[in-house]
């Protein structure tokens, strides 16, 4: 079994939380990285896991996450997405 990855998230108001990583990924260009992640939050509806993607700046010693609002970067990162989904198991 995986071990899994935890990290440490600390909001703009400095609340920290515990999430878990669920993979990174790399713009086509490797000009931009994204995480992956989840809070262990499950969508009341579905009962699916609810999964959270942002932007991945380092800054110091620190990563900083920040929010993707810009419509054609979404399209990218749906994209990377896609590659994962698509990928053969070896």
């Amino acid at each position: 079994m995986d071990k899994k990855e935890m990290a440490e998230l600390i909001d703009v108001d400095g609340l920290s939380s515990e999430i878990e990583v669920v993979t990174y990924l790399n713009s086509d260009d490797d000009k931009r990285q994204y995480v992956v992640y989840t809070k262990g939050e499950v969508q009341e509806q579905t009962g699916n896991q609810v999964i959270y993607i942002a932007r991945m700046l380092k800054e110091n010693d620190m990563i900083k996450l920040e929010e993707i609002t810009d419509d054609l970067e979404w399209i990218d990162v749906q994209h990377l997405l896609k590659k994962i989904a698509n990928e053969k198991p070896q």
